[in-house]
C-alpha cells in the first residue's frame, strides 16, 4: 500500500478523521504493514497488548472464551484496549481470509495521542460505542 492509500484509509477510521493530512502522513510514517493467512491467530486473549491494528484488507473474528463476539473487516480496527490501559488482551482475533494490516506499536500510538488529542477523542467514542453495542447485545 502506497503512503497516498494508506493516508486516504486513515482519514476513513474514526479515530483519524479529525487529522489533518500532515498529521495522518507524519502517522504513516511510523506504520507497519504486515500480513497475515487465513486462520493465523493475529492476537490473543491473555496476552500483553503491544500493537494496534488497522485491517487494510481481508476480515477477522474477534471471539473471548471460544465464543464469536465480532467480525472484523478493513477500514475496522482492534488492539486499542490493552494499549489504553496495559491490561492483557481482552480477545482472540484471527484472521478469517488472508488479511493484512497496518500496525501502530505502544509507544508510537502514545506519542501520536499526545500530539494529536483527538485521537483519544476518537478512541474513547469507538470505545463507547463497543461497550452499548455489547450491553445491547447481552439483554
Amino acid at each position: 500500500m502506497d503512503k497516498k492509500e494508506a493516508n486516504a484509509l486513515l482519514k476513513k477510521v474514526p479515530l483519524f478523521s479529525r487529522l489533518s493530512e500532515k498529521a495522518l502522513a507524519s502517522i504513516v510514517k511510523v506504520t507497519i504493514e504486515k500480513e497475515f493467512k487465513v486462520g493465523t491467530r493475529i492476537v490473543s486473549e491473555g496476552d500483553t497488548g503491544t500493537g494496534f491494528y488497522l485491517i487494510i484488507s481481508g476480515s477477522t473474528e474477534v471471539s473471548r472464551s471460544g465464543a464469536k463476539i465480532a467480525k472484523l473487516r478493513a477500514g475496522e480496527f482492534f488492539g486499542e484496549m490493552a494499549l489504553l490501559d496495559g491490561a492483557p488482551r481482552s480477545a482472540d482475533v484471527t484472521a478469517l481470509e488472508d488479511t493484512k494490516c497496518l500496525v501502530l506499536t505502544l509507544w508510537v500510538l502514545k506519542g501520536i495521542i499526545a500530539a494529536n488529542p483527538n485521537v483519544a477523542l476518537g478512541m474513547l467514542e469507538e470505545l463507547a460505542r463497543r461497550l452499548r453495542e455489547a450491553e445491547q447485545a447481552r439483554s
